[in-house]
C-alpha cells in the first residue's frame, strides 16, 4: 500500500476503468497484490483453481477497502492445463467486454517432485512459463486493443533469485536427456519467466500506436505456500536466526509486482528485471544464492527469441505478427 500511496493512487478511485488480471490469487504475495491494486478503484480479476479459497479472498479484500468501486471478480484457471488456459482466458475475455490494461503472471510452482502437466509438460516450466505464454497470447489482442500511446498496457512477470540456478535449457526442457533436479529446473522456468518480459518488450513495447511493456522482478524471499516441497532440512536452514532476517512480510513481497503495474516508472518502458522496487543490477557474487542481481543470461537476446518460437509451437498459439 506504500507504493499505491507513493503513486497517488490511494484516495478517489484514480483507476476507475482500469482492468488488470493477476493469476494465483488463492494465497501468498497475490492476494496482497491484488488488495492493493483494488484500492485504486481498478477492475481486478484474479485467478485460481481453488474456488472456495478465491471466494474467500475476494471477500476479505472487499473488507479492507470498501472505499473502492472497482468490480474484483474470480476466474477459474488451472496453470498445468492448457485447456483450462484457454477456458479462462476466454471467461475473462467475455467478463471483460475485451478489456485489459494489466496483467500479471504471478502464481507458480516451486521445487517440485518431477512430474507433468496434463499437455505432457515437466510440471514447473509447463505451469510457470508455458501457461502464461499461452495465457499471454490468448489475451494479447485485447492488451493491445486496450492501450494508448500516452498510457500504455503492461505485462508483469514474477520471477526469482531462482534464475540463477539455470539458464533455459533449450536443447532438454524437460530433462528428458539429464537428471531432473527440482532446483534447476524451477530456476529454469524463472529465466523463461525474465526472458518473456524482455521478447513482449522487444516485439511490442515500441508500437507506435498500441504498445505493450513489460517487466519481470524479484518479489523476495518470503514465506508462502510455494515452499510447500521444500524438504525438512531446507526449511530448517531458512528458519535460522540469520537466515530470517532476509525474509519479507507477504505485503513486503508484493510491493515491486504492484510497483511494475502501476509505477509511472515503468508507464512507457520496459525489458528490465527489478527486485526491492528498483531495478536490478548484475549479482555481484554469483556464488552467494542469497546476493540480490540478476544472472549473466537474463539478457540474453537470441535464447529469448528461440524460447519464444519454441513456445509457440509448444502451445499452439499460432504465428506471431510481430518478428
Amino acid at each position: 500500500m506504500q507504493i499505491i500511496k507513493d503513486e497517488g493512487l490511494d484516495t478517489g478511485n484514480p483507476l476507475s476503468g482500469r482492468v488488470i488480471l493477476i493469476t494465483g490469487c488463492s494465497s501468498g504475495i497475490g492476494v496482497e497484490t491484488a488488495a492493493a491494486l483494488f484500492a485504486t478503484g481498478a477492475d481486478i480479476f484474479i485467478t485460481a483453481r481453488d474456488e472456495r479459497k478465491a471466494m474467500e479472498t475476494l471477500s476479505s479484500i472487499r473488507v479492507r477497502h470498501p472505499s473502492s468501486k472497482g468490480r474484483l471478480e474470480f476466474i477459474r484457471m488451472e496453470l498445468d492445463k492448457l485447456a483450462s488456459v484457454r477456458e479462462g482466458a476466454a471467461d475473462f475475455l467475455r467478463r471483460s467486454g475485451n478489456t485489459l490494461h494489466v496483467l500479471i503472471c504471478n502464481a507458480g510452482v516451486m521445487a517440485c517432485p518431477y512430474g507433468k502437466t496434463e499437455d505432457g509438460f515437466e510440471m514447473q516450466f509447463g505451469v510457470n512459463h508455458l501457461a502464461h505464454f499461452a495465457l499471454f497470447q490468448l489475451l494479447k489482442e485485447a492488451l493491445r486493443k486496450s492501450s494508448r500511446v500516452e498510457k500504455p498496457s503492461r505485462v508483469v512477470m514474477v520471477s526469482s533469485l531462482g534464475h540463477r540456478r539455470s539458464t533455459v535449457r533449450l536443447d532438454d526442457l524437460f530433462f528428458e536427456k539429464s537428471e531432473y533436479h527440482p532446483f534447476n529446473s524451477y530456476g529454469q522456468s524463472k529465466t523463461a519467466n525474465i526472458w518473456m518480459a524482455n521478447e513482449i518488450e522487444r516485439r511490442y513495447g515500441s508500437d507506435a500506436s498500441h504498445p505493450i511493456h513489460a517487466t519481470s522482478l524479484m518479489p523476495g524471499a518470503i514465506w508462502t505456500d510455494l515452499q510447500r516441497h521444500l524438504s525438512p532440512r531446507a526449511i530448517a536452514q531458512r528458519r535460522t536466526p540469520e537466515a530470517s532476517k532476509r525474509f519479507k512480510s507477504l505485503e513486503q513481497g508484493a510491493a515491486t509486482t504492484v510497483w511494475a503495474a502501476v509505477g509511472k516508472e515503468w508507464a512507457r518502458r520496459g525489458g528490465r528485471y527489478l527486485e526491492d522496487c528498483a531495478e536490478a543490477g548484475p549479482v555481484a557474487d554469483k556464488a552467494d544464492m542469497t546476493a540480490p542481481g540478476y544472472a549473466p543470461w537474463a539478457y540474453d537476446d537470441e535464447g529469448a527469441r528461440k524460447l519464444w518460437q519454441l513456445s509457440r509451437k509448444l502451445t499452439n498459439t499460432g504465428q506471431d505478427e510481430v518478428e
